[in-house]
């Protein structure tokens, strides 16, 4: 089976770190959002993967290139017309094999092997409190009837939450393509929940799957819970001389750490270098450099320099902060 990626998002909420890097390439707990998705593909062995990139697609191409031996197809959006728009550019890849979609800023925690074993297309879903800010499913049995985006009053709490399984793949293909010819769009833009409404109205049977481990990491506060979460998976303690660690952390083995208290809930990335410092829930980017500081709650970017400093900061690629 194939999967599609797409990644072409601009990341506004997650400025300045997406001035100089795509958000799927973030870091948390180690690594980028997109090396978390691929991983899980890669234990479920899928290995033909569609990326569709936009801003900085480029660094997306370097990473996959450099560390995954996979079949992996680039489509360039140039037009942030909505996610439907953005599956769209992908119809020439899409034969009679079933499909996985999977955005690329969202780290999940579900089976995923029944999904694929199922006999229906099947769309990820997570009962919320508030379904006003998704799409969402309503259902009749087993079966959805209906998929509404972003409804102003709700009628469903089963928010969809960015994990589509597609097996009827030629009805999915005529549904993205009647979808752009009729000029269906949802304020402004191109759904992809309308296109699979589409599916279902053209008699598709499509159920839902639950989705207990869903972290959106499209704001810095998102990108923090899911970093204590996958931080809490990890059961080895990370120890360096001159230095306490309290875990669950994660620290590259080429950050160097000097007279600092790390932890808990902590990723230090590959070449960090941190000094005197006392640090706690927060994510260290590569290379970034860190003296005489307390953070708490923080980002800091890749290149980033940061000094004397005692606050929760967000900080991007290439700034520097200190007094």
């Amino acid at each position: 089976m194939k999967a599609i990626i797409p990644a072409a998002g601009i990341g506004t909420r997650l400025r300045p770190h997406t001035h100089t890097a795509p958000k799927a390439l973030l870091h948390v707990a180690g690594k980028p959002i997109l090396g978390h998705i691929l991983d899980e593909l890669r234990a479920f062995g899928i290995s033909d993967v569609v990326f569709v990139v936009g801003f900085l697609g480029e660094k997306i191409v370097e990473y996959v290139n450099k560390n995954y031996r996979i079949k992996a197809t680039f489509v360039e959006q140039q037009e942030l017309k909505g996610l439907g728009w953005a599956i769209y550019l992908t119809r020439e890849f899409l034969n009679e094999e079933p499909v996985l979609i999977i955005l690329g800023d969202t780290i999940f925690e579900t089976d995923l092997g029944s999904v694929i074993k199922g006999q229906y297309d099947s769309i990820g879903t997570k009962v919320v409190s508030d379904p006003r800010r998704f799409g969402v499913a309503v259902t009749e049995g087993k079966f959805i009837t209906s998929l509404v985006e972003k409804p102003e009053s709700p009628v469903s709490n089963q928010a969809i939450v960015g994990i589509y399984y597609i097996k009827s793949t030629g009805l999915f293909k005529k549904s993205l393509e009647e979808l752009i010819d009729r000029g269906i769009t949802t304020k402004g833009e191109y759904q992809l929940t309308d296109a699979l409404g589409l599916m279902v109205k053209h008699g598709c049977q499509m159920t839902t799957f639950p989705v207990d481990g869903w972290y959106d990491c499209g704001k810095p506060e998102a990108m923090l819970e899911t970093n204590r979460y996958l931080l809490s998976q990890i059961k080895s303690v990370d120890k360096r001389e001159d230095n306490i660690i309290i875990p669950p952390v994660f620290i590259s083995k080429t950050a160097r750490l000097k007279d600092s208290i790390i932890g808990p809930y902590v990723s230090v990335g590959d070449n960090a270098n941190i000094v005197r410092s006392i640090i706690r829930d927060s994510i260290i980017s590569e290379a970034a450099e860190v003296s005489d500081c307390i953070l708490e709650s923080s980002l800091v970017g890749n290149n980033s320099t940061i000094s004397a400093h005692f606050q929760r900061v967000n900080l991007g690629d290439s700034s520097e902060i200190g007094f």
